[in-house]
Formats: C-alpha cells, structure tokens, sequence
C-alpha cells in the first residue's frame, strides 16, 4: 500500500478527491467552469503548584558554575530519575528517537534524548545540561526547518505531554500534543482553537511562533488565544505565566519562538466552538498564474473574516495554479465568494466546493481525508507515534517571506518566473487580515500584523536550498526582508528583525532576565 502524500504535495494535487469517499455530509462537486498529563492538570492553570520550583537531583549549579562532562554514572543517574524515558547511543530506540521529520537532519547525533513525562523531567533535564555545559535541545514535533530540535547534546523531547482537556470554553493542552489530536480531542466537544495544518507538528512550536492557521482570519493565530503557559525555565523553575503572572514571559511566548526563554509543557488556551464549514480546491492552467495571482491577491487578504484561503504555485511533475481554502459557513454563500475571485481570475479548469464538518476539515487540510486520526501519524510506538501512523517523512528546504503590500506587476512575473525554474517547488502563499490584523504589533511578540499574507518557498530533492534561496532573493525587492519564524531559515541575514521587527529589543530583555547564561542558544536564539 503506497505512503499518503506529506500535506503539501497533497494540497498541490488537489487533494479534494479524496472527500466524497471520506466525508459525512454530501459528495463533493464539481463546479461549473465560469498521553500524559501535564501537571497543570490537577492543580488549575494557574493554582499555587504550578507556580512551585520544581525539585531536581541533579543539582542546583549556575550557568556560571563547575561543569564536568557527563560520564556514564551521569547519564543513568538522569534516567534513574525520570519518569519518563532516556534513550542513548546503543539503545534500540536510538536510531528511531533521534529522527526529525527532515531527514536532511538525520547525520545529527545526539548523547541522548529524554522523553519527558512531566514537568519534572524536564526540569531534571535542564538542571543536568546547566550543570554540565552540555548543549540542550527541545523538541515536540520535530519540525524545526533549520533543525534546531536536535542536536549533539541533551534532545528534550516533550511528546509525552500530550493530553488536551476542555472545559468552559478553554483547553489545556500539553506541549507535545500533535495537531492532528488536538483538532480530534477538541471536536468531541464541539470547540477547536485556530492552528496550522501539518498533522504531525507539535502545538507547541505552533503556539510560541505565532500559529498561522486555517482559521486565523477569523479568531486569530494560535498565540492570540494562548491565556497561559507553564514552562520550565534555565534555572529549572516551572512558572505559570499569563498577563498577571510572569508577564513579560508571557509576552515573549506568544510569538517569540520555541527554545528560546525554556521549554513549554502546558498551554491554556481560549476556544471557538464548530460547526459544518465548506473546504474548495480550485486549479488553473499555468498559462493563468499571472492572472490569478494578481486576482487572488486583492481578494484573499480583504475577503470576509469566515473565509480563508491559500494560493499554491507548484512546479513539480507539472506545474499547477491552485487556490484551496476553507469557509465557516454554508456551500452556497462560499460559492458567491469564490464567484469573486474568479470573475477576476477566470474560470478555473478543475473545481471542487463541498460542505463537511469541521473536524473532517482539519483532516483533508493535514492531507488525511481518507485516513484515521491514528494513521494520520507517522508510524512507530515512540511518543507522538502510532504503530497504524501512516504518514511519511519528509526532505525539504524551505524560507519565507511576509507580504505587506500587494505585488507589483513586476513582482508577479517574478514570482512567476521563479517558480518556472527547473525543480520540485512550491510557493504557499497563505491570506492574512481579518483578526490577524486587528491585534496592535506590540501586543504579542509577533509583529506581522499588518501583512497581507505570509510567503512560503518549499523545495525537494536536487537543489532545493539553492533554489529557495534564490527564490527569496529574487522576491527580496517585492517582499522585503519581513519572515515567519516558524519557517525558521539558517541562512537568513537580518534574522533578528525580519522575524521580530520592532519587538526584538523587548524580547532580547526577556531573554537576558530569564535565561542571563543563554542555555537556550540555538544559532539564531534571541
């Protein structure tokens, strides 16, 4: 049985022709041309525990204090006192523990990865890494895109974290949970909270980036609904932080990128409630790429906040144009929307338009419409695995860019020209507005808030890096040097402000208050 397609490569082939077999509502239709617990859980997201310095064994040492290099006595004293479970060189686990969903990344060997339980554990394993200047990593999904969650130290993998609990109309999810299982648990409630698409990424790199989403038009990017985080921080404290507590944390978690101020076990965070919505996947012929992107960049930004959308210009085993989004509303009042669109872009070769339930949604959106949540994992018995995961791996390069102006005539045949190159690409552009947009800059650690829609450059095989880097540099005049954290690029110039703009003084200032010895220092840490 062949391996699903990543949620890319799935949304470029239109991945729609999977949900009349899937869904539960009406086959879709062709238009017409014209587990574990956090430890918050049995104390409240902000009771008198949560706030407590978690004990460790391994020592209360400084950043700036003795250190030694872990020996062998070290390394099973620290396994000894996790509840979870460290995996070494040599153990049978190894190999499969110390992948990334990249493969690009799986040469990196780490001295060890710690599956923790609790916040405890990870307490203990940053206490250890302080100690012994050993590097530290964090990791829930495994996505990092410059492969910053791995590296030759202590890998803090915190995918055991993944319960998600819903009550009055807030969710408390832990930092490992996987998108694909937050959407399921929520939906069983009738509530979900704006996030991304990709199945297997971690809530919390989501989160602590920003979180664009499906969704985010209308109730914001994951950080806005973000009311609290627990994190374990450099000196092994864990804190509840919210807008009275830890509040510049607080802040600087809601935007400022994952493994910077510590590692996040817990979120709390506001939900909407769900209802049926109508998903589309529109194509055109390449010869229309000009037309649409011209079309769909005055209409995807600015439509109304229950519509979002997403324009895809792919360049792999053919070329394709293709506009995939998603409504929360009916078939018909979608249909009078996308009428919009393409009375500016022509009529499409190939349309689908089809009403299904919210949950189902998420689903096609990952790439799983024809799948199980448990397969819509990648396959394994590690945590964050399912033994039916069906998912694949996948090698990529990838950069990005904030659009805050539409393009010019001369930025589109640009863009356009770029992706015509020979290779396996893609640009993602993805609409932004709505309430994205309505957030003052400052008031959470992701600026963007005034750009119109976010870029994404994803290349395979042969050549990919080089491609995406020219391809940013040939839209560099268009674009400027604005960029999403979350596509974090190791090759970026200017990191600080393309990602942080005016926010990267105060966030350097959180930095210097919480962690003072930057044992959180992944290259481009703030």
């Amino acid at each position: 049985m062949s391996t699903p397609p990543d949620r890319r490569a799935f949304l470029r082939i239109g991945g729609l022709s999977v949900l009349a077999a899937g869904a539960g509502s009406a086959g879709a239709t062709a238009r017409p041309a014209a587990a574990s617990t956090p430890a918050s859980a049995g104390t409240g997201a902000n009771g008198p525990a949560a706030r407590a310095s978690v004990p460790h064994a391994a020592g209360a040492a400084g950043a700036s204090g003795a250190r030694s290099a872990p020996g062998p006595g070290d390394w099973r004293a620290l396994g000894a006192g996790l509840e979870g479970r460290l995996v070494r060189p040599g153990d049978a686990a190894y190999d499969r523990a110390r992948r990334l969903f990249n493969p690009a990344y799986d040469s990196v060997r780490p001295a060890a990865v710690a599956y923790c339980a609790n916040p405890s554990d990870v307490a203990e394993c940053v206490t250890f890494a302080r100690r012994t200047g050993l590097p530290l990593a964090v990791r829930s999904g495994g996505h990092s895109y410059a492969g910053w969650s791995t590296g030759t130290g202590l890998v803090v993998d915190v995918s055991p974290m993944s319960s998600v609990r819903h009550s009055s109309g807030r969710a408390i999810v832990g930092a490992g949970a996987k998108l694909v299982d937050v959407y399921d648990r929520l939906a069983a409630d009738g509530v979900s909270i704006p996030a991304g698409t990709c199945a297997t990424v971690g809530v919390s790199g989501l989160a602590l980036g920003g979180g664009i989403g499906v969704v985010s038009r209308k109730y914001g990017l994951t950080c806005d609904v973000m009311e609290s985080v627990q994190i374990v921080t450099a000196d092994g404290r864990l804190l509840t932080c919210d807008a009275d507590h830890d509040a510049d944390l607080y802040w600087a978690c809601r935007g400022g990128g994952g493994g910077n101020f510590g590692v996040a076990v817990s979120f709390g965070f506001r939900t909407h409630p769900v209802r049926e919505v109508t998903v589309f996947f529109l194509h055109w012929p390449w010869s229309k790429a000009a037309r649409v992107l011209r079309a769909w960049q005055a209409w995807g930004p600015s439509a109304p906040d229950a519509l979002w959308s997403g324009m895809h210009l792919t360049h792999e085993n053919g070329t394709d144009v293709q506009v995939v989004g998603l409504h929360l509303g009916g078939r018909a009042d979608c249909e009078r929307l996308l009428d919009r669109l393409t009375a500016a872009a022509g009529s499409p070769s190939r349309s689908t338009v089809d009403q299904t339930s919210y949950r189902h949604a998420m689903m096609l959106m990952a790439g799983c419409g024809s799948l199980s949540v448990a397969q819509c994992h990648l396959g394994g018995s590690l945590p964050g695995q399912t033994r039916a995961g069906r998912l694949s791996r996948d090698t990529f390069a990838a950069t990005s860019h904030l659009a805050y102006r539409p393009l010019s005539e001369t930025g589109i045949r640009t863009l356009v020209a770029e992706v015509s190159r020979a290779g396996d690409h893609t640009v993602l552009l993805d609409a932004l507005g709505g309430a994205v947009g309505r957030v003052r800059p400052d008031a959470t650690a992701f600026p963007h808030r005034a750009a119109l829609y976010s870029v994404q450059y994803y290349a395979h095989r042969a050549g990919a890096a080089r491609w995406a880097r020219n391809a940013r540099a040939a839209m560099r005049p268009h674009f400027g040097d604005h960029a999403y954290v979350n596509y974090i690029d190791a090759g970026l110039s200017g990191w600080r402000s393309a990602y942080y703009g005016p926010n990267a003084a105060r966030l350097a200032r959180v930095k210097a208050a919480y962690d003072p010895g930057r044992l959180f220092r992944m290259p481009q840490a703030v």
